[in-house]
C-alpha cells in the first residue's frame, strides 16, 4: 500500500469513529419552540354598568425545548381554561391600558407555569406573547 491509500484509509476510519459523536451532539442540542394555543380564547371580562365585554386573543407560549412541545399539546385544555381564568377576572381598565395589557400577559405566563409544575414538573413556558388582542 502506498502512503497516500493508507493515509486515505486512516481519515474514513477516523470520520466514520467520529461521525455519529458530532451529530449526536447536534440532536441533543435544545432548540427554541413555539405552541400556538388554536383556536382563538374569547371571554368576558370585569366591566362597569350592564354592558358586558369581551377579550379574544391568540398566545404563543415559548419553550426553551422544543420536544416540550406535545406536553404543552397534551395540557392545552388546562392551559385554555387557566387563560380564561385570568382573563375573565381583570377589570375593564385593565384589560384596555397598554401597562394592564403586559400585567396580564405576565400573569397568564404564571398561571401557565404554576399549571405545567404540577402537571409535569417542570415550568416548560419561558416566554408568551399575544399574537392578536381584541376586546369590546
Amino acid at each position: 500500500m502506498t502512503k497516500k491509500s493508507l493515509f486515505a484509509g486512516l481519515l474514513l476510519i477516523i470520520s466514520q469513529i467520529f461521525s455519529p459523536a458530532i451529530h449526536a451532539e447536534e440532536e441533543v442540542a435544545p432548540q427554541m419552540g413555539y405552541f400556538t394555543l388554536a383556536p382563538d380564547l374569547t371571554t368576558n371580562f370585569v366591566t362597569t354598568g350592564k354592558k358586558l365585554g369581551y377579550i379574544q386573543i391568540r398566545v404563543d407560549i415559548l419553550v426553551a425545548d422544543n420536544r416540550d412541545l406535545p406536553q404543552l399539546e397534551r395540557h392545552n385544555p388546562q392551559i385554555r381554561n387557566a387563560l380564561v381564568e385570568v382573563l375573565g377576572q381583570q377589570p375593564e381598565q385593565r384589560i384596555k391600558s397598554l401597562a394592564g395589557r403586559e400585567e396580564i400577559r405576565k400573569e397568564c405566563l404564571t398561571a401557565i407555569n404554576e399549571l405545567l409544575l404540577a402537571e409535569t414538573g417542570k415550568t416548560l413556558a419561558v416566554d408568551l406573547l399575544f399574537t392578536k388582542y381584541i376586546y369590546q
